[in-house]
Parts: C-alpha cells; sequence; structure tokens
C-alpha cells in the first residue's frame, strides 16, 4: 500500500497512482453550485488537477493561490482544478476570500471515488494526499506527481513544465 508522511508519519493511501500515458480514470466531482463535473467537461483540454487536504489549511491556501496566479498566465486551453474532500460550500468560501477566479474548486466529499480512482485517499483521515495530475487533451495522464510529506509544496515548475510541454 502506498504511502505518504504528516509531519514524518507515515498515512496509507487507497488505491494506486494512474499510469503515465494511460487513459486518465474517469471521476464525478461536486461543483460549488452542487452540480457534477467529470473529466469528459474537460475534453480537448489540458487539465491540472491538484489534489490537496483541505483548502482551510495553510499549505494548501498557498499551493491553491500560486496555482491561481498560475493559471492566469495559461493560455484557455489550460484548466487548473483543485480537488479536495471540502464541502462546496467551503471551497466557494474559499475561492471569494482567495479572490481565486482562473482556479476551479471541486469536491470529493460525497464518496471519494476520486481519491480511490487516483490512489489518493488517505486511509486513516479521509482525506485527499497532497498530489498533481496532469491530463493531455486526449485524455492520456501525461504527469503525476504525489509530494511525500503532506506539509510540503509540489514542484511548481515540474507541473509547469508538463503542461508547457503540452501547450
Amino acid at each position: 500500500m502506498p504511502t505518504v508522511t504528516f509531519q514524518g508519519n507515515p498515512l496509507h493511501l487507497v488505491g494506486d497512482l494512474p499510469k503515465i500515458g494511460a487513459p486518465a480514470p474517469d471521476f464525478t466531482l461536486v461543483a460549488n453550485d452542487l452540480s457534477a463535473r467529470g473529466l469528459k467537461d474537460f475534453a480537448g483540454k489540458i487539465l491540472v488537477l491538484a489534489c490537496v487536504p483541505s483548502l482551510d489549511t495553510p499549505v494548501c491556501d498557498l499551493e491553491m493561490r500560486r496555482f491561481n496566479a498560475e493559471a492566469a498566465k495559461l493560455s484557455d486551453r489550460v484548466r487548473i482544478v483543485a480537488v479536495s474532500r471540502d464541502l462546496p460550500f467551503a471551497q466557494a468560501r474559499w475561492c471569494g476570500a482567495a479572490n481565486a477566479d482562473a482556479v476551479e474548486t471541486l469536491s470529493d466529499y460525497r464518496d471519494a471515488g476520486f481519491g480511490r480512482a487516483y490512489g489518493v485517499l488517505i486511509e486513516e483521515l479521509r482525506l485527499l494526499a497532497r498530489a498533481v495530475f496532469v491530463v493531455a487533451p486526449d485524455g492520456t495522464l501525461a504527469y503525476s506527481q504525489l509530494v511525500p510529506e503532506m506539509t510540503s509544496e509540489p514542484d511548481y515548475a515540474a507541473v509547469l513544465a508538463a503542461v508547457k510541454a503540452l501547450a
């Protein structure tokens, strides 16, 4: 079973990370307006799925503010989505407080199906591990980064390089 750490303590992940070059696993997540969103809603786009434990934590807030700033610099062919198990209402509140209008927030609160499909559901906490996935316009997984320590930020330069390679 894959693991990540939280302040050095190991936590177990449910499922396996999807393979680079394979079709990205489909998902159903909940938007701020409670509508369902899935992989098909981003067809033909370069999709960055930035998974975070909770937008209400300092590192997640910092990460998504950074991705929001980066998203504003990218072409309209690129969509950056924050995925967490926060309730959609909490995600909408965070977007307003952070003035985040270039990233979309989607919630996996209902059944953790995204977390299982992407291998990032933390068994002990029922939260998502910090990870970033880049899906190519054809729906294949082009890049994957699981951050080993939950209190660390992702390698932004590597994510952006993967996005630019597809653009």
